[in-house]
């Protein structure tokens, strides 16, 4: 009795699970004003950065693994798929992230450094934050993806993503972002 219970309950938590994802994805198709939080795809093994490494040299960075270019791949289709309109792609200027969008969206429309990683640098965090929040204001209606690192997406809205999946939030008037839901990694 108690099993068939615990089952009922297992069901109907994936089932509205389910209808949740299904009413986000619906959302993302017919509305505007949305942004994307991405964190990049799957990378080499490891944490931040080897030790000196350089922005403008990507082979100096942690980059995307073959199964990370693979799944940048499939979550740009899932997307396409699901017919969700992207008007911009803003990347941190990260290798990796960089790669994730291009893969995702076939481009990267700006670079930002507000987007740049925090991990190991948490003296950066409030003044990107501030930056993020300006940016998020000036967006008005677009819906935009912005490629970065899971610990910059805490920072912004208090949510630590995994790698691929995306935190999808709208813009307050106010400029504070206002955590919609999360797409999973594909």
């Amino acid at each position: 009795m108690i099993a068939r219970a615990l089952l009922a309950a297992v069901l109907l938590a994936v089932a509205g699970a389910a209808a949740a994802d299904e009413a986000l994805w619906q959302e993302l198709r017919n509305g505007r004003g949305f942004v994307l939080l991405m964190r990049h795809a799957t990378t080499d093994p490891g944490a931040g950065d080897p030790p000196g490494f350089r922005l403008e040299e990507c082979p100096t960075q942690r980059n995307l693994s073959p199964a990370g270019r693979e799944e940048a791949r499939r979550l740009g289709e899932s997307l396409a798929r699901r017919g969700v309109k992207v008007d911009r792609v803003v990347s941190s200027p990260w290798c990796r992230c960089q790669d994730t969008a291009r893969l995702a969206f076939g481009r990267v429309d700006e670079t930002s450094p507000a987007l740049g990683n925090l991990f190991g640098r948490g003296d950066a965090s409030e003044r990107q934050v501030r930056e993020m929040r300006a940016k998020l204001r000036a967006l008005g209606d677009a819906n935009v993806a912005w490629v970065t690192h899971g610990s910059t997406i805490q920072a912004l809205v208090g949510v630590a993503p995994a790698q691929a999946e995306v935190v999808v939030v709208r813009v307050r008037p106010d400029g504070v972002p206002q955590v919609r839901g999360r797409l999973p990694p594909p």
